[in-house]
């Protein structure tokens, strides 16, 4: 009897590998899902007679996009880079296939939050502690203003009207970021829009007094609700841009 019992158990253990294994498998052969691409990289289709305008940026600029769309809808045909911007090294590799071979009225464009961010370098795609010994800021602060003035130049040659926006604030606490970094890093942003006569959208002093509301804890990014209240400024720049490109036309 205990021999039957055993033999039994044998056979049921074995049929359960089986199907276990039989299962994975199945699992394994299926293809991924893939996750469904972001609407705000959508390619859009211009409306004749209206500008164009570029929208160059980060995960902030790519959370306000489809409200900046929608808020410009019959005004203008609101396109943006089809990726998170990165870092102004990102920037320099990618700004001509960016820009394309088609003409801009207005380009409002950020980069920083990815430059200031810490990496280390046996892993620089990830954010790093701070704190670390060899951790340090992707893009140090003399370069970025370097890279930024080169950017500038060559988006200044498209003759588009430009718009700056500077980078929204870092609280305590951010992932990889020290709280504040993003003011040395505007304050050479400011050095080189001012050398090259770029107006600014100054997002991050209008986004400051409504952090609490609009802000996730401790994370440079914003909730849905708080996009779309930088977006109403965003518009707003950029509406402003184009009537004052329309009244210097006439």
């Amino acid at each position: 009897m205990g021999t039957s019992r055993a033999l039994w158990g044998t056979v049921v253990c074995s049929l359960v590998l089986a199907i276990t294994s039989h299962t994975s498998a199945q699992d394994a052969a299926k293809p991924k899902r893939k996750a469904a691409p972001n609407p705000a990289f959508a390619p859009v289709s211009d409306l004749p007679g209206l500008p164009r305008v570029l929208i160059i940026g980060d995960s902030i600029s790519i959370g306000y996009t489809l409200d900046v769309r929608e808020l410009l809808k019959g005004q203008a045909n609101v396109h943006r880079i089809p990726t998170n911007g990165g870092p102004t090294t990102n920037g320099l590799k990618n700004i001509d296939a960016w820009l394309g071979d088609k003409p801009w009225d207005v380009i409002h464009f950020n980069w920083g939050l990815h430059d200031l961010k810490y990496i280390t370098p046996d892993n620089p795609a990830a954010l790093a502690d701070p704190k670390l010994p060899n951790s340090r800021q992707q893009v140090p602060l003399d370069e970025y203003e370097q890279n930024l003035a080169k950017l500038v130049e060559r988006m200044k040659a498209t003759k588009a009207t430009l718009i700056w926006c500077s980078t929204t604030p870092v609280p305590e606490g951010s992932n990889g970021r020290i709280g504040a970094d993003e003011q040395p890093y505007n304050a050479a942003a400011a050095k080189v829009m001012t050398a090259a006569g770029v107006h600014t959208n100054d997002l991050c002093a209008y986004a400051q007094p409504k952090l609490a509301e609009i802000q996730l804890p401790k994370n440079v990014h914003f909730t849905p609700a708080g996009s779309k209240v930088l977006a109403e400024k965003v518009a707003a720049e950029i509406t402003a841009a184009l009537e004052q490109r329309a009244k210097a036309s006439k």
